[in-house]
């Protein structure tokens, strides 16, 4: 199939495309990769008006620090995260997990404000910038409003972003300095049935500290589970912990079903992910004090 008739618009600056989408009274949407817009498109999934292009927009496209904090355009693209010295330096667990989306041609277009505001469940940017604790900037024709990651999802594919706002920035906080990944695919950098992150910092006496717990594939969103890093904080990661910690994130888990995965497959991933990544935490950790 192809895409059915409609316009097409350069943006020469986020008011602009702000000011463009405006104009189309919600019935517009932006382009900036494409790689999941285009094939909904030509599937005729969704029938937009117009297309607003925000490629060539150096005002979204950089890297920028503040102190403790990383700044990343909504057009930085995946291949720019996964070279980019600053990102391994700053959010070495955003630098591991954009390898695992789609393939070389997929990143060298893809974008990580696209990657939020598409919203897939199984998406490994939302995973991330949830369990590091980013926020969104967005701008709209009543200005600009900050958000996290947290709160910006209603559902599967679906944000509270207005029908004229823009992404435009994602911004992390300073983050833990260790990091874990995990997920099942049904082959290599396919959708993900289950994901699992995880972050934490330890203190000196070994117990672990700030340890957040985050899951995808699982629900209608990327979550959190809370009661699983509450249970793995304050304490050395036993082997007993990590067990409880596990079992804990069950409370989170509402999978769907699907050509991928049935419902009780996934919940029986969770448990054992979770457990894979707070190990991956414990040996990391292992493995730098034998090299002190």
């Amino acid at each position: 199939m192809k895409p059915a008739p409609l316009g097409y618009h350069r943006a020469t600056s986020v008011s602009h495309a702000v000011q463009l989408l405006s104009a189309y009274e919600g019935t517009a949407r932006v382009i900036a990769g494409g790689q999941s817009l285009v094939p909904m498109l030509s599937m005729r999934l969704i029938q937009p008006d117009a297309l607003i292009d925000l490629n060539g927009l150096a005002e979204l496209a950089g890297i920028r620090t503040a102190g403790a904090a990383t700044g990343l355009g909504a057009l930085v693209r995946y291949t720019a995260i996964e070279e980019s010295p600053v990102i391994a330096e700053r959010l070495g667990l955003l630098a591991r997990m954009v390898r695992h989306v789609g393939d070389r041609q997929v990143r060298n277009r893809g974008t990580i404000g696209g990657s939020l505001a598409q919203g897939d469940p199984t998406g490994e940017m939302p995973l991330a910038c949830l369990v590091l604790g980013a926020k969104v900037t967005v701008s709209g024709p009543e200005g600009r409003r900050e958000l996290p990651v947290a709160d910006l999802y209603l559902g599967p594919y679906a944000t509270v972003l207005g029908p004229c706002e823009v992404l435009t920035e994602v911004v992390f906080p300073r983050a833990p300095a260790y990091f874990a990944f995990a997920e099942q695919c049904r082959r290599h950098n396919d959708f993900a049935v289950v994901s699992a992150a995880a972050v934490a910092d330890r203190e000196s006496d070994g117990r672990w500290s700030g340890v957040r717990v985050a899951l995808g594939g699982v629900a209608d969103q990327p979550v959190l589970a809370a009661q699983a890093g509450l249970i793995a904080s304050g304490s050395r990661l036993t082997d007993e912990v990590i067990a409880a910690a596990a079992a804990a994130a069950l409370e989170v888990a509402d999978p769907p079903s699907d050509v991928r995965a049935s419902a009780e497959y996934r919940r029986h991933l969770v448990p054992i992910y979770v457990r894979r990544v707070l190990t991956e935490l414990r040996r990391s950790a292992e493995a730098c004090g034998s090299m002190t």
